[in-house]
């Protein structure tokens, strides 16, 4: 009796050869290959914290956008000013600054956040409208400044000479310029060439003079960043191979080297827009921001200095709205970055 086993193609196996048997064709067909995203969205999902914290972000962003519907359900509008509210010293009635859930009050309607002191408006429709202004304002400034830093990085890095030298004194000289003593200065004049005949700067041009200021101060770290990046990857076999094929700079820089990039650049963003926040926040406690009648927290902040013994709750709910923003933005941040990149931890 031979001791040899026939194979599937009907000839005996060589001595000493071990025999594997082909996988089912099911098996095969369930292996399928995941893309760079896919894992890092799967690290991402596994990280508890990052995925609430990213719930939170989601929350924030809903309820700005959807501002207008907010108040629309709500049926009482940001603005609406409500004096039968108060007391005679300008205090809102009631407790912890005019809240109630009940409709028999003077103004008809419910206040689940109280109610602003000397003017009564709505707490709620206010930090509703508030965060649709801060978003806003960061989220535009961020993206622009993502923008400059990457071309500046990128073509710094690839370039180098005396582009990539003039490049990073350009940006050694902006990383020392004070950014609240020239925000103070630029701010205040651009507004005076913006106001119209009645001396008066329209929101949205407010709004915009910070965007700008921001997105001109915001740009270095990402351009260091980007700059360090390309560095390494510009010896790469496939610039090589895209520069020997007789791809032009464009090309190689936005085609072949961008793309390998937007792990840092995402982190970047993720992690620059609550410090965005912060700074738009304190631009307009400062009073050099946005101002009256615009919506937003850090004006909040500000006119709630002259009531915060009296009515904490006018100084706490932008106060921790902001924290929770910007907490929620950092967590998140932290988060991506360990998705993307599972190593910079070890």
């Amino acid at each position: 009796m031979s001791d040899t086993t026939s194979t599937g193609t009907g000839q005996a196996p060589e001595s000493g050869a071990t025999l594997v048997a082909d996988p089912p064709a099911e098996k095969k067909a369930a292996i399928v290959g995941r893309s760079p995203g896919q894992l890092a969205w799967m690290r991402l999902k596994r990280d508890r914290v990052g995925v609430f914290s990213l719930g939170i972000v989601l929350l924030f962003f809903i309820v700005a956008i959807a501002a207008p519907l907010v108040e629309l359900i709500y049926g009482y509008g940001p603005d609406a000013l409500n004096s039968n509210l108060l007391n005679d010293e300008g205090r809102p009635l009631g407790v912890l600054g005019g809240i109630t859930f009940s409709s028999d009050g003077p103004s008809h309607h419910i206040h689940i956040l109280g109610v602003e002191p000397q003017v009564g408006r709505d707490m709620f429709m206010q930090l509703v409208y508030g965060a649709r202004t801060s978003l806003f304002i960061s989220i535009s400034a961020t993206l622009i400044s993502l923008a400059i830093g990457v071309v500046i990085g990128i073509v710094a890095a690839y370039m180098g000479g005396w582009i990539d030298t003039f490049l990073n004194w350009f940006t050694d000289y902006m990383l020392a310029f004070p950014f609240l003593i020239f925000a103070f200065a630029a701010i205040p004049i651009v507004n005076g060439w913006l106001q119209d005949e009645k001396h008066e700067v329209s929101e949205w041009n407010r709004i915009w003079t910070i965007i700008v200021i921001f997105s001109a101060f915001g740009w270095m770290g990402t351009a260091r960043l980007v700059r360090g990046q390309v560095l390494s990857l510009r010896e790469r076999e496939y610039v090589e191979a895209a520069r020997a094929a007789g791809a032009g700079v464009g090309h190689i820089l936005f085609r072949q080297l961008l793309p390998n990039l937007w792990a840092p650049i995402l982190v970047t963003f993720s992690l620059s827009v609550p410090a965005t926040v912060t700074g738009e926040a304190a631009l307009s406690f400062l009073g050099i921001g946005v101002v009256e009648p615009t919506p937003d927290w850090g004006r909040m902040i500000n006119n709630s200095v002259l009531w915060y013994r009296e009515e904490p709750m006018y100084m706490l709910i932008p106060g921790v709205s902001i924290f929770i923003l910007v907490l929620a933005f950092n967590l998140f941040g932290d988060a991506l970055r360990d998705a993307l990149d599972p190593k910079s931890t070890k």
